[in-house]
């Protein structure tokens, strides 16, 4: 006899960490419409808006731009097993936690991995990438556009340049700054650029956006072996979206619909308004934390506009202030990540999240908790109202 449950009712919460970000009504809408086949040809017609949706927001012609399913790191590892063969050398600058998983993906792949180490929380100099093209027959050079576990944004067209000169492929993990940031995937030469669909696109977690140049699939087609990853194999899934509509997987059809919803807010909205917004919510946020006392993490020169790391003030415990904005405000921010655990935290302002009202409740929120530590602090919500103004 079963026990019963009870009815699936989590809380509500602001999500301002490191992702997921709240979503849109109307995109949560979408994933209740009634499903179709996934070779119905009402959901072909879906298929083809989401990849000229997403074209659009990977600023790409790339006839192979499509929602790969599976997370960001599907994303990560689609890219890595379609173009890296064993024994290619692949090139991955870390300045982060997604750095360090790019290696242990391409090493799975069994590349010759070789790496450009930088500092957490700052930008990698370019000039260590050149005299590693230079001392080695690369295939693939791969960097972080947004370091989500740092809060820095990566330039990218000077290392691409580089990886041109030396005849490498690019490849770029545009995970937090996908619809939040400018990726031009074609005026910066990237070859492979993939994402996930529950940061600045604001759709849940599931799937992973990813656009293939036609230089990254020349490399899968002249392929020696087959690629690794029969689920993520995209010479047989490019049938399937972009070719003949050949049977793969059976596609996650509600995921669909929403990232088609979202990627239709975006296209409302516009890219460059929507990347306007996200600078002046970030802007706000950051005066506000240091109206608070803080300290910001990232470099000012590349700082994230989606993600801002802040330190921990000394003797504040990260767990408990976490705890207490989720229990009293129902407010999630991040912790840190790797040799930064418990330093620093990681507020996220992506997508649909990023708003002047959740600016302010962030930072409200976060004056009465830190005081209730023992940490004095005011002003954070008036250095923000007094940034909005200069906007």
């Amino acid at each position: 006899m079963s026990e019963g449950y009870n009815e699936l009712k989590p809380a509500v919460r602001t999500l301002l960490g490191p992702g997921p970000s709240n979503v849109h009504p109307r995109v949560l809408q979408a994933m209740s419409t009634p499903l179709v086949g996934h070779l119905d040809p009402e959901f072909l017609k879906i298929m083809d808006e989401t990849m000229g949706l997403l074209r659009s927001v990977f600023q790409t012609r790339n006839r192979l731009t499509i929602p790969a399913s599976g997370t960001g790191s599907a994303g990560m590892e689609a890219a890595f097993c379609n173009i890296v063969e064993e024994g290619d050398t692949v090139l991955i600058g870390v300045n982060g936690l997604f750095g360090e998983r790019m290696c242990d993906v391409a090493e799975r792949c069994r590349a010759r991995v070789v790496r450009i180490d930088g500092e957490w929380g700052k930008a990698l100099d370019p000039d260590p990438f050149a005299r590693a093209l230079r001392g080695n027959k690369v295939k693939v050079t791969a960097v972080v556009h947004a370091e989500t576990s740092t809060g820095v944004l990566q330039p990218l067209v000077e290392i691409s340049k580089l990886t041109k000169a030396y005849g490498s492929l690019f490849l770029v993990d545009a995970v937090t700054s996908l619809g939040g940031v400018e990726v031009e995937t074609d005026e910066w030469g990237i070859d492979v650029c993939y994402s996930g669909t529950q940061k600045c696109l604001s759709c849940p977690p599931g799937l992973a956006p990813i656009t293939f140049h036609e230089r990254a699939m020349e490399a899968l087609q002249h392929r020696a072996s087959k690629v690794q990853s029969w689920y993520l194999d995209f010479s047989m899934i490019e049938r399937y979206w972009a070719g003949d509509r050949f049977y793969h997987h059976t596609a996650p059809i509600s995921m669909i619909y929403a990232l088609c919803e979202s990627l239709r807010l975006i296209d409302k909205e516009g890219l460059e308004a929507r990347f306007a917004r996200h600078r002046k919510n970030s802007d706000a946020l950051k005066a506000g934390l240091e109206a608070l006392g803080l300290k910001l993490f990232a470099d000012p020169a590349h700082r994230l506009p989606s993600l801002t790391s802040v330190w921990i003030p000394e003797g504040i415990e990260d767990a408990a202030v976490r705890g207490q904005l989720l229990r009293e405000f129902d407010l999630e921010i991040g912790g840190g990540l790797g040799p930064v655990k418990g330093r620093v935290w990681r507020i996220g302002l992506m997508g649909h999240s990023s708003n002047q009202a959740n600016v302010l409740l962030a930072l409200a929120a976060l004056d009465q908790t830190l005081n209730r530590q023992g940490y004095a602090c005011s002003g954070g919500t008036e250095a923000a109202l007094n940034e909005y103004k200069k906007i």
